[in-house]
């Protein structure tokens, strides 16, 4: 969940809303580094995860007077404007086959002091290949972003319960595979 108390946010959205770009500033700051890291963790390239980062604040700049906070959170629809930002670019490269093709997990950047980590994300990488892309997608926003249950569904435009059932299929499909230890790190606390 965000760090800013809602009231906070309800009341940037509406200056944002009534022509006050200079508001959409503490909406930027407050999630940026989240989208940016949500971008990253799918195309594995901090350039192109930078530009598409861009993009999608501008798209929400622009498309802000549509935003409905009776329909969901800013933070749902931000991620929503990110995934399909994401889509889009998978869909204009043409390099790749296929929007499946694109991989979610990051290299490691900082990490390489940490060979043991490295190994474990490459251990994962490895793992979370088996799996469709809906259900990487779901398992990245729920261990990774951390976030809810229902921000997920309003993200993928799903229901709680469907999210929960693949995140469950996905982490019992995981489990036949990944190492027990491996699992319990990462799942333990998500499930």
């Amino acid at each position: 969940m965000t760090s800013m108390d809602t009231g906070t946010e309800r009341d940037l959205i509406l200056r944002c809303q009534q022509g006050d770009a200079e508001a959409f500033g503490g909406i930027y700051d407050l999630y940026v580094r989240k989208i940016h890291d949500f971008i990253y963790y799918k195309v594995h390239h901090r350039e192109t995860a930078q530009d598409l980062t861009s993009d999608t604040f501008m798209k929400a700049l622009g498309g802000l007077d549509r935003f409905d906070a009776g329909k969901g959170s800013i933070s749902s629809w931000l991620y929503r404007i990110a995934r399909n930002t994401v889509i889009d670019h998978y869909r204009t490269k043409k390099e790749y086959a296929a929007i499946d093709d694109a991989w979610d997990i990051p290299a490691g950047g900082g990490v390489e002091a940490d060979i043991d980590a490295l190994a474990r994300i490459d251990r994962v990488r490895q793992q979370l290949r088996v799996l469709p892309p809906d259900q990487r997608d779901i398992v990245i926003m729920r261990v990774w972003q951390e976030l809810s249950y229902r921000e997920i569904a309003e993200i993928v435009g799903k229901s709680e319960d469907n999210c929960k059932m693949i995140f469950c299929r996905a982490a019992k499909k995981l489990r036949e595979t990944m190492p027990l230890a491996l699992f319990i790190a990462l799942f333990i606390n998500h499930l």
